[in-house]
């Protein structure tokens, strides 16, 4: 099967993921408008997968608006692509990697799934939601991340009986139980991977702090560490700790390398991860697949995921009392911690596997 996947970032680490494990029995070509000046017209990115870039517009990231008047540029070389190489499927990532995908596959005959990576709880703007709106009707099957999403797709109008949900995928060989940790002391220690604004759910575990005494906070995100002085997100949670009596006790350590991120869980206690909205759920994936208690906020991907009591907790947002109380039972525990921290291994091993992951979008294509 040739599966041509249309991505407005070819960088994502969902697309390139499920690009590797498709491209080993089959042929992939991602295909994203050139970004960078430095990228090759073709290149072969691992065994089955090439990656092609378009020239349209200016060689760097554009926002959404700004990529509008290449749109047809790119979906002009694509239907001259396509006939050249006709697919027997299209993947479009996005809503404008839609709108080039149907331009290119007008007349083909050739099957289109559409995946948009929503945020929900973003305010849109009216425009963009039209465009999806449309795109998720005309699109032969939509991906969704998760239930929330699909819900999301449904309001929207797309046909239920097009919806196909199939979630976001971890790295188990890289986030798994064994391995090496990174160094910590005799404290408690409890790990927020993530961005720093309010949103993301930093602010509620520094104020859960103050009421879990002797234990550390560990916060992976923002700019790199050198950046953090200077950061306006970094300034406001050390200001906030302060205020909470907790400076001490909390360590913010900038953007941490992909590489390291599964040291410092295995390092960690509990891991952490409470933002408003969690369309992919990552942190919490990755923390089970290390078989760390994950506690996590109730919304979004989580609550596919993180099996509540079973595989970790889960929590409203912006919830820093309940969220102390929970803290101090899992670390006052360390058999439930044990417990949950297998179970999480168990269920991110088998169910949320990029090769599981590829399957299942595999079953998609070939039902079309």
């Amino acid at each position: 099967m040739h599966i041509a996947i249309v991505a407005s970032d070819k960088r994502r680490t969902h697309i390139l993921a499920v690009a590797r494990e498709l491209g080993r029995e089959h042929r992939v070509t991602i295909y994203s408008r050139r970004s960078d000046a430095d990228m090759k017209p073709r290149a072969r990115m691992c065994h089955g997968v090439i990656v092609e870039t378009i020239d349209a517009g200016p060689a760097r990231d554009l926002l959404a608006d700004e990529v509008l008047p290449y749109l047809s540029d790119v979906g002009d070389y694509l239907m001259r692509r396509w006939r050249e190489d006709r697919p027997d499927v299209i993947h479009a990532h996005s809503w404008t990697g839609g709108l080039v995908a149907m331009a290119g596959a007008r007349g083909l005959g050739v099957p289109v799934t559409q995946t948009f990576h929503h945020t929900f709880g973003v305010a849109m703007p009216p425009a963009h939601l039209k465009m999806e709106r449309v795109l998720g009707r005309r699109a032969d099957a939509v991906i969704a991340g998760c239930g929330d999403e699909e819900s999301e797709l449904i309001r929207m109008g797309v046909p239920r009986n097009h919806i196909a949900v199939v979630p976001y995928g971890v790295d188990v060989d890289r986030f798994r139980r064994q391995g090496s940790a990174a160094a910590r002391g005799s404290r408690r220690r409890l790990l927020h991977v993530g961005p720093l604004s309010p949103d993301r759910g930093a602010h509620t575990v520094v104020r859960a702090l103050a009421a879990v005494p002797d234990a550390e906070l560990f916060v992976a995100g923002g700019p790199p560490a050198e950046g953090l002085d200077e950061d306006r997100e970094a300034r406001r949670l050390r200001t906030l700790a302060e205020q909470a009596g907790v400076a001490d006790r909390v360590n913010v350590l900038g953007q941490v390398p992909k590489a390291s991120v599964a040291k410092l869980m295995r390092s960690a206690d509990l891991v952490m991860t409470l933002p408003r909205e969690a369309p992919a759920g990552t942190v919490a994936l990755e923390a089970m697949a290390c078989g760390v208690p994950v506690i996590a906020s109730a919304v979004g991907a989580h609550l596919d995921s993180v099996v509540d009591g079973v595989t970790g907790l889960l929590v409203p947002p912006d919830r820093p009392a309940q969220t102390a109380r929970l803290i101090r039972e899992l670390l006052a525990d360390p058999t439930r911690r044990t417990a949950l921290g297998f179970a999480g291994a168990d269920r991110a091993r088998s169910r949320y596997s990029w090769e599981r992951v590829s399957q299942e979008l595999l079953r998609v294509y070939e039902s079309l």
